[in-house]
């Protein structure tokens, strides 16, 4: 299995998502026990992205987890969309 390019999967699963895809920034870091990736868009567009009690994130983040190698890899990931709220 090859590795997988996780800012490139997450931007190319939200871009159809949203109406402003030039807006879109993914951010990687790296904790103790995860690789995290921090999902940027529009102010407009994040309810959007986290869709109706959070459908939306939750099958996201079930898709970018499940692209994970996990022979490879101990870390999971963690994709973190920012609300613009905080």
């Amino acid at each position: 299995m090859t590795n997988v390019d996780f800012s490139k999967l997450i931007k190319t699963l939200v871009k159809p998502l949203v109406k402003e895809p030039s807006a879109i920034t993914v951010t990687e870091r790296d904790s103790n026990r995860y690789h995290e990736y921090v999902l940027d868009v529009a102010p407009s567009d994040v309810g959007r992205v986290i869709g109706r009690q959070g459908h939306v994130a939750s099958a996201l983040r079930t898709v970018v987890e499940g692209a994970r190698d996990k022979r490879i890899n101990d870390k999971k990931i963690r994709l973190i969309i920012n609300d613009h709220r905080h």
